[in-house]
């Protein structure tokens, strides 16, 4: 069994198991302490905060976010980003949508390769921009969200998966994908979650018994859109397996469990 071989048993072994009950416990805590702030089921209320000044050579600026002409900080939410994205994909206004979202995702936080903005006005300096945002926007609608992330993997310099995710799961909000897994975010945060259970599979089922195949699926970044797909199944079935449970709204979105394994940690067993 070669490399490739022991993965798709660990992938398929975890899409049996899906959560452990330490995460299945931790996350029903989350929601315990949440349920107010998400009472709607989905995480339309998670807002960061930014600062618009900041931002102030970036074009084209949404006029949803604040302007960069007010000073102090600013706050948008998931649900403001969604109208925001909405509006801007009926014009066809692709990079505003990418602005908004990519704003919404940096917040008030740096890079170690440069600042958001810095690494923003590069993205949108780059050749074929328009084509690779208009290309993922018709892969959703006509062949699904794998295929949206493959029209963007390695399309455009500096803008990785980990926002451009963000933009995808934005625009999955506006428009109805091809297939019934509508995009998620995916950071190194979750795939890390994705790497912890992966090796406690691999472990148990003897095709990863040191970890080294969770580690190289599940890497901090650059994921192909293979591991994109595979990731949206595990989420999507992980949110019906939560929703079937008491500690959990019945009625959720895979969304909000994306939200709450970003800010989520259990103790592992074995």
């Amino acid at each position: 069994m070669n490399r490739q071989d022991r993965a798709n048993a660990v992938d398929r072994d975890m899409a049996a198991c899906l959560l452990p009950d330490a995460a299945v416990g931790a996350l029903g805590r989350w929601w315990s302490e949440n349920a107010s702030v998400y009472a709607d089921g989905t995480p339309g209320a998670h807002a960061v905060r930014y600062t618009p000044g900041r931002w102030a050579q970036i074009t084209p600026w949404p006029a949803a976010l604040a302007s960069v002409l007010v000073g102090g900080d600013a706050a948008v939410s998931r649900a403001d980003v969604t109208l925001a994205v909405s509006d801007a994909l009926r014009r066809e206004a692709f990079r505003e949508a990418l602005v908004t979202t990519f704003v919404w995702g940096k917040g008030k936080r740096g890079t170690p390769g440069g600042s958001g903005p810095a690494t923003l006005a590069k993205i949108l300096a780059c050749d074929g921009l328009d084509t690779a945002l208009a290309s993922a926007v018709a892969a959703l609608g006509e062949h699904g969200s794998q295929a949206a992330y493959a029209a963007l993997h390695g399309r455009v310099p500096w803008l990785g998966p980990s926002f451009f995710t963000k933009f995808l799961y934005f625009t999955g909000t506006a428009l109805t994908p091809a297939d019934s897994s509508r995009p998620l975010i995916l950071d190194r945060v979750l795939s890390r979650h994705l790497r912890r259970m992966a090796a406690a599979v691999g472990r148990a089922n003897g095709h990863d018994p040191d970890g080294s195949i969770a580690a190289w699926v599940w890497s901090d970044g650059n994921w192909s859109p293979h591991r994109y797909g595979v990731y949206l199944s595990f989420m999507h079935a992980a949110a019906h397996q939560l929703a079937a449970g008491e500690r959990w709204p019945s009625g959720a979105s895979p969304d909000l469990l994306e939200r709450a394994l970003f800010t989520t940690a259990w103790q592992s067993s074995g």
